[in-house]
C-alpha cells in the first residue's frame, strides 16, 4: 500500500529525470500528500512527457455517481490492475508516472503507530507506476483528471513494514510504460538495495494539518528506538 508520499523536487530535477517538456514551473514542495489531494503526474499524450496536476484517487471515465461516492482507488494492485473494472481501461490506454521523493509506511510501536520514511538509496526521484483517467461530473459538467499508484507485493526488505509497496519504474521502462507497451513483467517489487528507510515524526499522522520539511527528518534517541518494527 502507498497511502502517503512526498513530492519535493525542483523543476530542474524532474526535467532531468523524466525529460518533461513545457515552460519551467515553480513546483511547491509537499511533505505529506494524502489521497484525494492534487499531485504532480507525468503523462505523454503524443507531444512528449508533461507534468499535469491530478486528483490522487482514480475516477474511471464511466463513473456515473457523485465524486464523493468513488471507492478507495488511490492504489491499484499489480495482480489485478489489468482485469479489475475500475482500472483495466486505464491500464490499456492511459498510463502515467507519479514522481515522488519518498513515501511513508507505519509500524506498531510503543505509544501508537510509528511512521517510517522511504526514499531512493541514491537520493534520486522515485518513479511510481501509475494510471490516469479523465472523468466528467454528470451533475456539474466539471472535468476531473485523476490517477492511481500501482502497488506490488513487498520485497523481503520491505515486508517488516508493510506487505505492499509502490511499483518503481526504472528509466529504461519509462517509454514502454507510458506507451502502454510494457506488461505485468515490470510490476514487480523494487530491488532491496533501491530504498533506504528511517523513522520520522508522528506529526505525519495528521494529513492536511502538517506539511513541512521537518516531517521527513529522522527521529533520534528514544523516539528512534521506539520506531523499530515489533
Amino acid at each position: 500500500m502507498c497511502g502517503r508520499f512526498t513530492q519535493r523536487y525542483t523543476w530542474a530535477e524532474v526535467h532531468a529525470f523524466l525529460s518533461v517538456i513545457g515552460a519551467p514551473k515553480n513546483l511547491r514542495p509537499r511533505y505529506n500528500i494524502a489521497p484525494t489531494t492534487e499531485v504532480d503526474v507525468v503523462v505523454d499524450r503524443g507531444q512528449g512527457r508533461e507534468i499535469v496536476p491530478m486528483r490522487w484517487g482514480l475516477v474511471p471515465v464511466w463513473w456515473q455517481k457523485a465524486l464523493k461516492q468513488v471507492p478507495s482507488t488511490f492504489n491499484a494492485r499489480a495482480e489485478t490492475v489489468a482485469s479489475k473494472p475500475m482500472f483495466r481501461d486505464a491500464f490499456r490506454k492511459r498510463r502515467c508516472i507519479v514522481p515522488a521523493s519518498g513515501f511513508f509506511e507505519w509500524t506498531d510501536a510503543k505509544g501508537g503507530k510509528q511512521p517510517h520514511y522511504f526514499s531512493a538509496a541514491d537520493g534520486e526521484i522515485l518513479a511510481f507506476a501509475g494510471l490516469w483517467d479523465r472523468w466528467t461530473d454528470p451533475a456539474t459538467g466539471d472535468e476531473v483528471l485523476s490517477c492511481t499508484v500501482i502497488v506490488s507485493g513487498a520485497s523481503a526488505w520491505m515486508a517488516p513494514y508493510h506487505d505492499r509497496m509502490p511499483v518503481l519504474l526504472g528509466e529504461a521502462d519509462f517509454d514502454a510504460w507510458l506507451a502502454g507497451e510494457a506488461g505485468p513483467e515490470v510490476l514487480r517489487p523494487a530491488a532491496e538495495a533501491a530504498l533506504r528507510e528511517w523513522p520520522v515524526s508522528k506529526r505525519v499522522n495528521r494529513p492536511g494539518a502538517d506539511d513541512d520539511p521537518a516531517l521527513i527528518e529522522p527521529v533520534e534517541g528514544n523516539d528512534a528506538q521506539a520506531a523499530l518494527p515489533l
